[in-house]
């Protein structure tokens, strides 16, 4: 399985609660400084939370595959990323309506410093958050690749939820428009196609399986 597989899964990581955030900061008093300090919070949460993953994984599959054992380690591992995706799939399909959470609407008065928090904080308590950043380490981890290997993902991932600030530096005014647009899809639409990326990688995880 190529890294670039991975890939997609980054749309998991942001559909939802975590790019409306993003089109609040956007919108706030100091919206660059404000998504700056979001994206900072993201990128440790994100950045972390995948590494920490590949390095359990990965001297999991180094202490248990030695000899024959090497084909039952990377098959574990192949189940553990499935029940992953399945448990990831139902979270999704549950939360589909929740919508933002009430306290959100302080966001558009945040200053830098509590940007940052709602990032660290809001990628720590998302359960879909932290089920991909386990699903991304360990298939990397399985398939033997380097640490950086998990860096396109990350920095998609980033890229995506950078979306609200780029349509505000590139449109200025229009954003005004553009942005509730962003907001109502990811309140609406973006649980299908997570479903949808979930389940492609699901299949190819049934490939590596079934090798």
């Amino acid at each position: 399985m190529s890294f670039l597989t991975l890939l997609p899964l980054a749309v998991v990581m942001i559909a939802g609660t975590q790019l409306v955030a993003a089109v609040f900061f956007a919108s706030s008093d100091r919206p660059r400084a404000a998504s700056l300090g979001y994206l900072a919070g993201a990128a440790i949460v994100v950045g972390g939370g995948t590494t920490l993953a590949w390095a359990a994984l990965r001297l999991f599959r180094i202490r248990f595959s030695t000899g024959t054992a090497r084909d039952g380690v990377e098959r574990a591992i192949d189940w553990l990323v499935l029940g992953l995706l399945v448990v990831l799939a139902i979270a999704v399909f549950l939360l589909r309506h929740r919508g933002p959470p009430s306290w959100m609407g302080r966001l558009q008065h945040a200053s830098p410093g509590y940007a940052f928090r709602v990032g660290l904080l809001l990628f720590l308590a998302m359960p879909t958050d932290g089920l991909t950043m386990i699903a991304v380490g360990a298939t990397a981890a399985r398939h033997d690749q380097s640490w950086w290997h998990l860096l396109p993902f990350v920095l998609l991932t980033l890229t995506l939820l950078a979306l609200p600030l780029l349509a505000l530096l590139l449109l200025g005014g229009r954003a005004r428009v553009v942005l509730p647009r962003i907001r109502t899809w990811a309140d609406t639409h973006s649980w299908i196609v997570s479903e949808a990326v979930i389940a492609l990688f699901f299949l190819f995880t049934l490939v590596d399986l079934a090798r």
